[in-house]
């Protein structure tokens, strides 16, 4: 067998018990393989080290992982060591991913087209799962296009080479991160892998999913002769700036090569990039004033519940502190606003296929996407009469013009100006 190579048929031992069968090699990266294997009568994935890679700190390193677990089932967690009776080297066994997740680099080469509310809510799983891993006491070290995959259709993310994760002591060393999505403090040797580096390079994953561009790429960028590593340094280290930093303007867009940041910035609400010009004007010298994972959370479930829909059907923003028309990007168009549901300071479009969860109606339940517990439904014999259908299993008391009434599971509410319906934990009011 060459060395760091299996061949197909090969019989590879997992832990101290079973074996797996190797089926084919599905791709090959900068420290070893990846296959996909059989066991019984299941499919995995096998990442087999090459020689230079399979050191004892890495067996160490999975050994860690594998006995700490996943911090949830987004990762492609380690889940046993394996070995080639008879060879050197070992590998580890994961879930096997499935089609239809696609990689972050074929959203950046136009492959894939997916909507806003997918990118949206791709964003907060992702928020959401590297703060379950820091909160484990975790670093991932190398965000990046290569490590994270999602479906275009639904959002669904899931996290891919967990063998570099790491215990946060701030004494990290080896794997440093990819060039691109290094934290300056890195990129300039003043910093290791941390914590507060995962949130630099998760703010600069996020501002390419939705800009279809990296942060710091503009002027500064076109205008160097060569792009060597010490031109990436002073780029993305020591002389970092926002292409869109409100204070300096010298590394705006460059229209003959960043096109999709010029085109993509102004479609989204000042929520959003408001946390974007945080991420990367404080937070480019201030590890600590960095966007939290719960911020970006926060801001990828507004920013879902902020969608409505243009005349030819593109998705556009609803955003409450703009005092103009809303404006369809798509057609230059002005687009009639559906009504909102107003709870707290949480604003809810209501468009024809809005739904609720538990989370927008029950403080106590935050982020639960468990099942929808109220939609917007058209009236069977009026098509131009809309209502919010409680699927709750509780009754609604809903107020119009001071007269009172009970809306029972599995009946409707009209989509009224001024209307209140106290959904049991809160209460919100129906506004155009």
């Amino acid at each position: 067998m060459p060395a760091g190579t299996l061949g197909r048929g090969q019989s590879v031992r997992i832990g101290a018990g079973g074996l797996c069968r190797v089926d084919e090699l599905l791709g090959t990266g900068g420290q070893g393989e990846v296959y996909r294997v059989t066991m019984g009568k299941e499919s995995f994935a096998l990442k087999w080290y090459y020689p230079e890679s399979a050191t004892l700190q890495q067996h160490h390193a999975l050994e860690l992982l594998i006995r700490k677990g996943p911090p949830d089932d987004r990762f492609l967690w380690p889940m046993a060591l394996c070995t080639v009776p008879g060879h050197a080297g070992y590998g580890y066994l994961m879930r096997l991913r499935e089609h239809r997740f696609k990689c972050i680099v074929d959203l950046m080469k136009r492959r894939i087209d997916p909507s806003f509310r997918a990118l949206a809510t791709a964003g907060f799983e992702l928020a959401d799962s590297y703060l379950k891993l820091h909160a484990a006491g975790l670093c991932y070290r190398d965000i990046s296009f290569g490590n994270v995959f999602f479906d275009p259709s639904s959002g669904e993310v899931l996290i891919c080479d967990n063998d570099n994760v790491s215990v946060d002591d701030g004494t990290l060393k080896g794997v440093q991160g990819t060039i691109g999505f290094m934290a300056p403090e890195i990129m300039s040797d003043a910093a290791a892998p941390s914590t507060q580096t995962d949130l630099w390079s998760l703010a600069v994953l996020l501002f390419y999913m939705f800009m279809i561009s990296h942060p710091l790429e503009g002027r500064l960028e076109s205008s160097i002769g060569c792009l060597d590593y010490g031109a990436k340094v002073g780029l993305y280290g020591r002389e970092a700036v926002f292409t869109f930093d409100p204070d300096n303007e010298s590394n705006r867009p460059d229209p003959d090569f960043h096109q999709n940041a010029i085109t993509f910035w102004p479609l989204y609400p000042r929520l959003l990039r408001d946390r974007f010009v945080q991420a990367f004007t404080k937070g480019i010298d201030k590890p600590y004033a960095r966007v939290r994972e719960s911020e970006w959370k926060s801001a990828m479930i507004r920013l879902r519940d902020m969608i409505v829909y243009g005349p030819t059907g593109a998705e556009n923003f609803y955003d409450s502190e703009n005092s103009g028309p809303a404006i369809d990007w798509a057609t230059g168009d002005t687009i009639q606003l559906p009504p909102r549901l107003h709870i707290g300071k949480t604003v809810i479009m209501l468009n024809s296929d809005t739904k609720l969860f538990p989370h927008h109606l029950d403080p106590s339940r935050l982020y639960d996407f468990s099942r929808p517990i109220a939609e917007v439904t058209q009236h069977p014999t009026n098509p131009g009469l809309w209502g919010l259908r409680n699927l709750s299993g509780d009754d609604w008391t809903v107020t119009v013009a001071g007269n009172t009434k009970t809306v029972e599971p599995t009946r409707s509410v009209s989509l009224a100006p001024g209307t209140q319906i106290a959904f049991g934990a809160s209460t919100g009011e129906i506004q155009i």
